[in-house]
C-alpha cells in the first residue's frame, strides 16, 4: 500500500514537472527576442577602371562579406574557389586577374586595406566596403 502511494506521488510530481517545463518553453518562445531582418546596414562601393563609382546600400544579417555581397541588389561578382578561399575576379561585369595581367580588385574596409578575404571578412553595422580596381604594377 505504501509503495502505491509513493509511486502515485512520483507520477504526480513528474507530471507537474513536465507541465512546468512546457509552460517555461512556451513563455520563452513567445517572449524571446526575435531576429530582425537586415539588422546591419552596410555600403558596398565599386571604383572601376574608368574611376567611376557605384554604391549599393545593403540591409543584411550576414556574418561575412561574401554573404552580404550575394544579397546586394544590382551588384554582381564572380571568381573562383582556391586554396586560400574565394578569389574575386569580376565585379559588375568588369574582370581583373592578377595571374593574367597583374590587375586585381582591392578590398577596403572602412577606408583601410582589407586584411581578410571576402569569405572571412566580418560584417558590422555601418561598415563601408570599397572594391577598387588596382592596375598592374609598372616601373
Amino acid at each position: 500500500m505504501e509503495t502505491k502511494k509513493i509511486n502515485k506521488k512520483i507520477m504526480i510530481g513528474a507530471a507537474a514537472l513536465i507541465v512546468i517545463i512546457a509552460a517555461f518553453l512556451i513563455i520563452f518562445n513567445v517572449f524571446r527576442e526575435k531576429p530582425v531582418q537586415g539588422s546591419k546596414s552596410i555600403t558596398l562601393e565599386v571604383l572601376n577602371q574608368e574611376q567611376q563609382t557605384s554604391e549599393y546600400q545593403v540591409q543584411t544579417d550576414a556574418e561575412f562579406l561574401r554573404q552580404a555581397m550575394e544579397e546586394a541588389k544590382g551588384f554582381t561578382f564572380d571568381g573562383e574557389e582556391e586554396d586560400y578561399g574565394f578569389t574575386l575576379y569580376t565585379i559588375n561585369g568588369e574582370t581583373h586577374n592578377w595571374n593574367e595581367d597583374g590587375s586585381y580588385w582591392a578590398v577596403y574596409v572602412n577606408g583601410d586595406y582589407g586584411q581578410y578575404g571576402i569569405d572571412s571578412q566580418p560584417v558590422e553595422d555601418g561598415d563601408i566596403f570599397r572594391f577598387e580596381y588596382t592596375p598592374p604594377y609598372t616601373e
